[in-house]
């Protein structure tokens, strides 16, 4: 059984190393790539702020792109084996590796064939969620572009920082939205929480605070650091500056996205010695944040994207 487990290992190492093509495995959850999605604005770039003038197009999204998405957009979005199947194998190779098996206890090579049957089933039902909730979330109206509004909170901040959002930048989108201090308060959190749980390897406390999508790129990333037997352990985080960049509402659901420069120490260690073997040393970085919450409820990640 132990060789049939590690012949079943080995298998899905390879399958994720092949539908996680062309993606480098970067430290820091969501380090190295531009990946989500931010609505009808996913192909659009963010308003610039004064923390980040201009931010990476996101190029891995489930998002599809629509007939009105600007020209040259350029982003693509994963095929059936790609997106969400390869971040569901990664979940499962990441149990797998640690003696859980996939979904919690497969034994036996026999299984193999069933476990393809469950990935694919699990793919499935995720897609059929996902484009169930772009329906309930996309207004009638189709995108048209770039219009006005304002999409500010009154100029709060991360006060306790010293570091105040932006003051506004003009969005395109359908409704622009009122950001409250409790509001980017919670992003401050989250941004706190995000990086503990992904450093922690806790999809559970994950699965919480980003969307089925985001939780498919981490688990991802975190099995490619498993097959290289290293986990990344991010500590110190804490924001040095932060801007609003747009929040608006589609339908009932709202968006905020926002530039956040912030101090972390992020090291890649050795997962059976402890020892440090790729950073270690405090740095300074700036991401493009996007959240996402249903209409009066708690916001949780849907984007993240390079400067």
């Amino acid at each position: 059984m132990f060789r049939h487990r590690w012949l079943i290992a080995l298998a899905a190492i390879a399958t994720a190393l092949v539908l996680a093509s062309g993606d480098v495995a970067s430290a820091r959850a969501g380090g190295g790539f531009s990946g989500g999605s931010r609505g009808m604005r996913t192909f659009s770039a963010p308003s610039a702020t004064r923390t980040a003038p201009s931010a990476a197009p996101i190029t891995r999204s489930m998002t599809q792109p629509s007939r009105t998405a600007p020209v040259g957009a350029g982003a693509t979005r994963p095929g059936l084996f790609g997106g969400l199947a390869a971040g569901f194998l990664g979940a499962g190779l990441f149990g797998l590796l640690f003696g859980h098996g996939f979904f919690g206890g497969m034994g036996g090579f026999g299984s193999l064939i069933g476990l393809v049957l469950q990935l694919a089933l699990v793919f499935l039902v995720a897609k059929m969620i996902f484009a169930w909730w772009q329906r309930r979330s996309t207004p009638a109206s189709a995108y048209a572009g770039t219009g006005g509004g304002a999409g500010t909170g009154g100029g709060f901040g991360f006060s306790s920082l010293g570091a105040g959002f932006g003051g506004g930048a003009s969005a395109a989108a359908s409704e622009p939205i009122t950001i409250a201090k409790s509001d980017y308060d919670a992003f401050e959190r989250l941004l706190g929480e995000v990086q503990a749980a992904y450093s922690a390897e806790d999809l559970n406390a994950l699965r919480a605070r980003v969307t089925p999508e985001m939780l498919s790129y981490f688990s991802e990333q975190l099995s490619q650091n498993a097959s290289r037997g290293l986990v990344n352990k991010v500590t110190g985080v804490h924001l040095s500056q932060g801007d609003l960049a747009e929040a608006w509402r589609e339908g009932d659901t709202e968006y905020a996205t926002v530039a956040m420069r912030f101090a972390m120490t992020d090291s890649m260690v050795d997962r059976a010695s402890g020892r440090v073997v790729e950073g270690g040393s405090p740095e300074e970085v700036t991401e493009v944040w996007t959240f996402v919450r249903s209409r009066g409820g708690s916001w949780i990640l849907s984007a993240i994207q390079q400067t």
